[in-house]
């Protein structure tokens, strides 16, 4: 099976890096692929600050290569137009015909994947491993469920998992590790001028500092959707 771990990566940072670590072991993916969204998805950024994808992009491969088992692909960078994740995985899910794709979402994009261009389709695409992190833990994937997928899955009696009725794909909630960076700090961090070196990745550190594109908070990017 190959992960397929999306979103902004705004920029990524080493919370990024740890979840995919521990889904690759946890369903003992072969690979792990990062896929940086060109325009970023329509949940709110918060400070609304994006960085240019390219630069995204690049940040991405330093952070990943020096672990065999990620790597980055530009699909959603080179391709133009908003950055659909059902258009995504049906070209991911050509190139790999003979393999499982597992599509990596945190809890709060989980619940907001009804609203994503063909829910239908996008959740019957490939299988689905829905991350969480204490203390935001528990609950049940039928409280998390879109509700224009629910009929779709027969949930398990724990509510830990379910499978797709008709395409056999199913759902999955890891918990993973609570690690206290997310996103939203590092671009603050960075406007302060403070250090952001054991939040991101090392491969990575120079070319997100240096970048400033974080500096001006007046600075964003017009929101795409998902």
């Amino acid at each position: 099976m190959i992960g397929i771990y999306g979103g902004t990566f705004n920029p990524i940072h080493s919370g990024h890096l740890r979840a995919a670590e521990e889904v690759v072991a946890a369903l003992d993916l072969s690979r792990m692929i990062f896929v940086p969204s060109a325009r970023p998805p329509h949940k709110d950024e918060g400070d609304a600050i994006i960085a240019p994808a390219d630069q995204r992009m690049a940040w991405v491969e330093l952070a990943v290569r020096d672990n065999p088992l990620f790597c980055a692909d530009a699909i959603e960078v080179e391709r133009p137009g908003p950055s659909y994740l059902v258009d995504t995985l049906e070209t991911l899910g050509r190139r790999f015909a003979d393999e499982e794709l597992v599509f990596v979402a945190g809890r709060d994009a989980f619940c907001e994947m009804g609203s994503w261009r063909s829910p239908g389709a996008l959740f019957a695409a490939c299988h689905i491993a829905v991350t969480s992190r204490p203390p935001v833990a528990g609950g049940r994937l039928a409280d998390w469920l879109p509700e224009s997928v629910r009929e779709d899955f027969q949930l398990a009696p724990d509510g830990l998992s379910g499978r797709h009725r008709r395409a056999g794909t199913w759902i999955r909630q890891l918990e993973i590790t609570a690690l206290d960076v997310s996103a939203t700090s590092v671009r603050a961090r960075l406007r302060q001028g403070v250090s952001v070196e054991h939040l991101v990745p090392q491969a990575a550190h120079a070319a997100i500092v240096s970048s400033g594109c974080y500096n001006d908070a007046s600075a964003g990017a017009a929101p795409g959707t998902r």
